[in-house]
């Protein structure tokens, strides 16, 4: 009886702590996960702020697998450079390890503290402040599990039976690294078989050795979850998942043998020998960091090679059902939701350009033609689809909408091309003669993209909707994109002037992309012509007014 006591007590202080993650990610994630998702996006561009940034986000998140299945939609977006993304995963790696090493620098007496800021948070305060209140409560939650797992597993100091097991892990490391593994890969958290490790290495009853090799497993352990959440995602996100999976299990298999050695070596330190597990876990983990960084391509590589893309399916229209042309309201949704996905394949692209942009690399440009050719065959058949409705006869309100459909489509269609016969040739014509924006140069050109990008959601969501409001501000950005690109030239030609050698060598190329995403912009904004003209809200050009004036 006295036993399972026990282990009801450890269970539920496990469970209050992987309740206490589970809130500091949904509290992070609601105050700041758009900026945690775009500051992951955007600092990837070299190894270190690749490793930084998916230290700080596992740190923020208490979480190094939501850390992991970020990185693999990137990836799979396009966003994230394979290889850069390994090196994410190692810094979500250290992440995890600093987030041990902090709960168990004794700092659980702030629990209370932590807790009560954070109702008072969560009760009187805007979103993004209940957000870190929920978070707050998560991290008091943690470190009060910390306490209660300490009392639970005090009378286990004494227990025969758990001594023994521990006697028989200790003469069989592998199977112990695989006990611990499955630990951490049910409890979907490596942080909690960590915390576990140290209640043991307090009480004493296991040996430094077999501490370190039960650290090891937890490495092991909490790299699987996002490999099976990625299982049925596509080659680009299994890839960045099963990657991190072989470097760590790499790792561990050079680490086992000298398992016993590293914990001789960490007690000669100047450090508690009660910390052994997250000094430990730390340790291996900035030593993996350092060993693999360097391999970060070839992982890449081999996986790519493991895990071959997918033949490309050649797709047809999804929704246009002949069937419903008797129906002009069901076609004419037909026809929408169609031409709602050839904005999904020009955002691809735009996506894939930028991501070539910045990382100066070829390999995302290749898709782009594939991705034109398929946006051209759907507007046509878009068109194609529509104009068979309109022979059956339709009513005013559905001619006009008819109409706007296709005119969207014919703007993607457009937008596509000035994709791939602007933007990417520009962008290879870079690449291949290895020429380098000036710092200013990049910025300003990163920011049109982001803009660019932005604009075309929203054009997306005016299109379905017919907002008048959403129409409006699309209208009004038009005018920053025309603001920003001339300030962007008038920028470049000042440093034209002062002889800046970067600009000089990328003046064409520099000014030619400006007024390519400013053109992109143009088309993007058209689709709120018609909504506002509609309800009255369009004005006629300055042309006309001066015509009417004379």
């Amino acid at each position: 009886m006295q036993s399972t006591l026990v282990v009801i007590n450890i269970l539920g202080a496990v469970a209050l702590l992987l309740f206490g993650l589970a809130q500091v990610k949904e509290g992070v994630t609601r105050a700041f996960g758009a900026r945690l998702r775009t500051g992951l996006a955007n600092s990837t561009r070299s190894g270190p702020r690749s490793l930084l940034s998916g230290l700080v986000a596992t740190i923020a998140l208490q979480s190094s697998t939501a850390t992991a299945l970020m990185t693999a939609s990137f990836a799979e977006r396009g966003l994230v450079n394979p290889r850069m993304a390994q090196i994410v995963l190692l810094g979500a790696n250290i992440g995890t390890a600093v987030t041990a090493w902090l709960v168990a620098a004794g700092t659980e007496v702030f629990a209370p503290l932590l807790l009560l800021v954070g109702v008072i948070l969560l009760r009187n305060g805007s979103a993004a402040r209940k957000g870190l209140g929920t978070a707050l409560i998560g991290i008091g939650l943690m470190l009060l599990s910390l306490q209660v797992l300490g009392l639970a597993t005090e009378p286990m100091r004494q227990s025969p039976a758990l001594a023994a097991f521990l006697n028989l892990l200790d003469f069989s490391w592998l199977v112990a690294l695989l006990f611990s593994a499955a630990l951490a890969f049910v409890s979907s958290s490596s942080l909690a078989i960590v915390i576990l490790v140290l209640s043991l290495a307090s009480s004493g009853i296991a040996s430094p050795g077999l501490i370190v090799v039960l650290i090891l497993g937890a490495n092991l352990g909490g790299a699987i979850p996002p490999v099976v959440a990625t299982l049925t995602s596509p080659p680009e996100a299994r890839r960045i998942t099963r990657g991190n999976l072989l470097v760590r299990a790499i790792g561990c298999a050079l680490a086992l043998p000298l398992a016993g050695i590293a914990a001789d070596l960490l007690q000669t330190l100047p450090l508690s020998p009660e910390k052994l597990p997250v000094d430990a876990h730390l340790a291996f983990n900035l030593l993996l960091a350092i060993i693999a960084w360097p391999f970060g391509g070839l992982i890449s590589d081999l996986m790519t090679r493991l895990i071959p893309d997918e033949p490309e399916k050649e797709t047809g229209p999804q929704f246009l059902d002949p069937d419903e042309l008797d129906d002009p309201v069901r076609a004419l949704a037909n026809a929408t939701r169609e031409v709602l996905g050839v904005g999904d394949q020009i955002e691809r692209m735009l996506i894939r350009t930028e991501n070539a942009f910045n990382h100066n690399d070829l390999a995302p440009l290749k898709e782009i033609a594939l991705l034109e050719g398929r946006v051209d065959r759907l507007q046509q058949d878009v068109k194609l689809y529509l104009s068979k409705l309109g022979q059956k006869g339709l009513d005013d309100d559905n001619a006009r909408r008819s109409i706007a459909i296709i005119d969207y489509a014919i703007n993607l269609e457009h937008m596509g091309d000035i994709i791939e016969k602007g933007l990417c040739d520009q962008l290879s014509k870079k690449i291949e003669k290895g020429l380098k924006f000036s710092d200013d140069g990049y910025k300003e050109l990163a920011d049109l993209f982001d803009l660019t990008i932005d604009n075309l959601r929203t054009a997306q969501t005016v299109f379905v909707t017919g907002d008048v409001n959403l129409a409006r501000r699309l209208m009004e950005i038009k005018v920053d994109v025309r603001r920003l690109e001339k300030r962007s030239a008038e920028s470049h030609l000042e440093r034209l002037r002062a002889g800046r050698l970067e600009s000089m060598q990328t003046s064409s190329i520099h000014l030619d992309m400006l007024r390519d995403l400013k053109r992109i912009n143009a088309h993007i904004v058209s689709v709120a012509h018609p909504i506002l003209d509609e309800s009255g809200s369009l004005i006629e050009s300055r042309l006309r007014q001066a015509e009417k004036r004379s």
